[in-house]
């Protein structure tokens, strides 16, 4: 009996250094790993511009699609029973007349401790660049919020006239939301509960920077002209500056340096905020209550051997793994790692490694947006679409991403 106990613990034991030779624990991903998920009713749909959050309270993705003209629908993927829900146009629900026309949300859609998921929006195409000030042109962005459960949307105003809000987040503690215009770059403090309006006034110039973001505290950060982090301390109700610029790589154009943060991922448990840049970056900031905060340049979105230029992708998205890795697809607007290939890479932050886990060419998936959007179960969710021609029309889908198990649509 003895002799058999000893066996059945040389095999368990043999079995647990199979398993760590194999890696077990660190399956390898496959495309079980991955699944696109379409938009029900809305067939004019184009694309998606960053518009996407998760209510944790109703486990809910919530997506905004547009036409890219003057028509966006709000849409909500239920986790647990994986159905898409098409709420409606937001013209509609918020009552819009035909002058106030909104050609997207841009902005990302963040919860609030109220349940409600909050939101702006944007002109998004010519009329809005071009007939400025016009009455054919763009009257200007409002801040929306709406209920996952109670269907309740409200419009909660306008910024700033003729000037669309190109992102927002929130201040769970106060409830006040932070957003930029575009395109006069000016840094918004909106406080619903006061319906109190205040402008910190211009921080860029010829572009705007696509994100901003908060702490665990609230403070808001976003880059000035030069590139410099820019944060919104609330208890001080201030705006205080870095003393330098974020990481770039040498030789990077002027226009690639200045045009901000595209993307961003927290970890709230490591105290680290991650970011990608327009020059790509990835860049972890460690913020601190007061003060900026250290800033670490961890190298580029792709792997150093690569022949493209280092600062060449563009990555409007990127996310956190429960295992700690990044995860983020490049692709779109002409700037590929791989040419004419759109691929999702996995970045290890400790080790620095880039691993490409999937390629598509770009009728399959062109572009990617989103930051930060994870459900309970861990799995990644991008606003993703496909190239249906060479005329920039394409069509726009839900992206699940687990690296630690398969998903279901």
């Amino acid at each position: 009996m003895q002799l058999n106990y000893f066996k059945i613990f040389l095999s368990f034991v043999g079995c647990c250094f199979f398993a760590f030779q194999k890696g077990i624990g660190q399956q390898s991903i496959t495309k079980a790993n991955i699944a696109f998920i379409d938009y029900t009713g809305f067939p004019e749909g184009q694309s998606t511009w960053d518009d996407i959050g998760f209510s944790s309270k109703y486990n809910k993705v919530v997506v905004g699609v547009t036409n890219h003209r003057d028509k966006v629908a709000l849409f909500d993927y239920d986790v647990a029973s994986g159905k898409m829900t098409n709420n409606g146009l937001i013209g509609d629900l918020a009552h819009l007349r035909d002058f106030q026309w909104q050609a997207k949300i841009h902005s990302k859609i963040i919860e609030g401790n109220d349940g409600y998921m909050y939101f702006s929006t944007d002109g998004g195409e010519s009329r809005e660049e071009y007939f400025m000030n016009h009455p054919s042109g763009y009257a200007g962005g409002f801040f929306m919020k709406w209920h996952p459960k109670t269907k309740d949307f409200i419009n909660l105003g306008m910024g700033m006239q003729y000037e669309s809000i190109k992102d927002i987040d929130l201040d769970p503690q106060t409830g006040k939301l932070y957003g930029v215009s575009y395109p006069q770059v000016h840094f918004l403090v909106y406080d619903p509960a006061k319906n109190s309006m205040k402008d910190f006034g211009r921080l860029g110039s010829s572009h705007v920077p696509r994100v901003l973001f908060t702490d665990w505290w609230g403070n808001c950060y976003y880059v000035d002209w030069r590139q410099r982090l820019v944060k919104y301390e609330k208890n001080s109700d201030s705006l205080i500056f870095a003393a330098t610029s974020l990481p770039a790589f040498e030789g990077t154009p002027g226009g690639k340096i200045v045009t901000g943060i595209t993307a961003y991922a927290k970890d709230k448990k490591n105290n680290v905020i991650y970011l990608i840049t327009y020059g790509a970056k990835i860049v972890a900031l460690y913020p601190d209550k007061i003060g900026i905060g250290k800033v670490v340049d961890l190298g580029g979105v792709a792997d150093s051997s690569s022949k493209i230029n280092p600062w060449g992708p563009y990555v409007p998205n990127l996310n956190i793994g429960n295992n700690g890795k990044l995860y983020y697809i490049v692709g779109g607007h002409g700037n590929y790692v791989i040419e004419n290939k759109t691929v999702l890479i996995e970045f290890d932050p400790k080790t620095r490694k880039h691993t490409i886990i999937y390629e598509y060419p770009v009728d399959e998936l062109s572009e990617a947006t989103g930051s930060d959007t994870k459900d309970k179960e861990g799995n990644l969710y991008f606003a993703g679409r496909r190239d249906l021609d060479k005329n920039d029309h394409s069509a726009p889908f839900l992206i699940k991403f687990n690296p630690g198990k398969k998903v279901q649509k």
